[in-house]
């Protein structure tokens, strides 16, 4: 696969246009830990022309590719019963081809921290890590998402270290004076306090865990790090759904600074749709994956709604995003509600392709 690269001219908010490029360089192979064996990296930037650029990093191991994309797996029927279909529609049912989207609760919080595990053992970070002590890293989860995908846990089970979590709650609320986005960031728990001054001073790079929709969010919370560390020096972002506008916002504004920013991304960046850019499906361009013909699969499996519409175009790869880890049932509610919206279908309709 040879490098690729794609424009970035995002002009809706008329005071702050940004104009640019994604470039994607070729996947680089690398060994995992666990008996699946291998898995890539694919080194990226984003780079603006009225700023500097953000260094991205995403990766393909069996584990990103569980939650990104498509697997076969057998019949859950607890899970399927929360999707809509009857023990009686499952029977005689071997195996079932799922999407990403529906890995939920417990079962996608096991399916992150192998996924961490994964991205932990590659080159990238691994550079990062060995290049520090245990006392210059600090993990910052941003709740409710963040805290579900066990960094700490992925460090310590990779290299032995142990590392301090200061947990952040940061969140959008309503403001209609914030053109396009229509929400402001409000931050009410930086729980840093059990950290004095020496121990703040000692942490040299940042680890926060959360997804980029938006950016706003994000790009907030690495400011208010910054300011409360004054000795860091690098800014590692666990992203593992993240989009082409949130991290454009997010170039836009840690270019100015000479704190050094990268993201860490599952398998491929996402577009952002209108109205509000928060609903994220893949981008149908076979170059934005590491693995083109696992995208190919993903957009088989949704198929086409009545009107001849490709259902993947419009499918949102997080959807509720935390409520994924924290409420299956309303995670499910509000696959049903875009789908019926967009499509005049149900996640229980397209399944059901498979049994007939």
């Amino acid at each position: 696969m040879d490098p690729y690269t794609y424009p970035i001219d995002f002009s809706e908010d008329v005071q702050t246009p940004m104009k640019g490029s994604l470039i994607l360089e070729k996947p680089l192979p690398y060994l995992t830990k666990k008996p699946e064996g291998s898995g890539f990296y694919r080194p990226g930037k984003i780079s603006l022309n009225a700023a500097g650029g953000l260094e991205l990093m995403l990766y393909h191991t069996p584990s990103t590719a569980r939650f990104i994309y498509i697997e076969r797996r057998r019949p859950e029927f607890r899970l399927l019963e929360y999707v809509g279909l009857t023990k009686e529609e499952l029977a005689g049912v071997d195996s079932l081809l799922l999407p990403g989207q529906i890995w939920m609760g417990a079962s996608r919080a096991n399916l992150m921290w192998k996924a961490m595990q994964d991205i932990f053992n590659a080159p990238p970070l691994r550079k990062t890590i060995t290049s520090f002590k245990q006392e210059n890293l600090a993990v910052f989860p941003i709740a409710r998402e963040g805290l579900k995908y066990q960094v700490p846990e992925a460090i310590y089970e990779t290299y032995g270290y142990y590392t301090d979590e200061v947990v952040l709650d940061a969140h959008h609320v309503f403001d209609s004076s914030v053109p396009v986005y229509n929400r402001k960031v409000e931050m009410t728990i930086f729980k840093d306090k059990d950290l004095d001054q020496p121990q703040h001073d000692n942490v040299k790079v940042a680890f926060i865990a959360d997804s980029i929709a938006s950016g706003l969010v994000m790009k907030e919370v690495i400011t208010r790090i910054k300011e409360r560390f004054r000795n860091l020096e690098r800014v590692e972002v666990l992203s593992p759904l993240a989009t082409i506008r949130g991290l454009s916002r997010i170039a836009e504004s840690e270019s100015k600074n000479g704190v050094k920013v990268r993201v860490h991304i599952f398998e491929t960046i996402l577009n952002a749709l209108p109205p509000d850019f928060y609903y994220s499906a893949h981008f149908n361009i076979p170059e934005f994956h590491i693995r083109p013909d696992l995208e190919q699969e993903y957009r088989e499996w949704w198929g086409q709604d009545n009107q001849g519409n490709m259902i993947a175009d419009t499918s949102c790869a997080g959807y509720g995003w935390s409520e994924a880890f924290y409420s299956p049932r309303k995670q499910i509610e509000m696959i049903n509600s875009q789908l019926n919206s967009r499509h005049n279908l149900t996640i229980a309709d397209i399944i059901r392709r498979q049994l007939t």
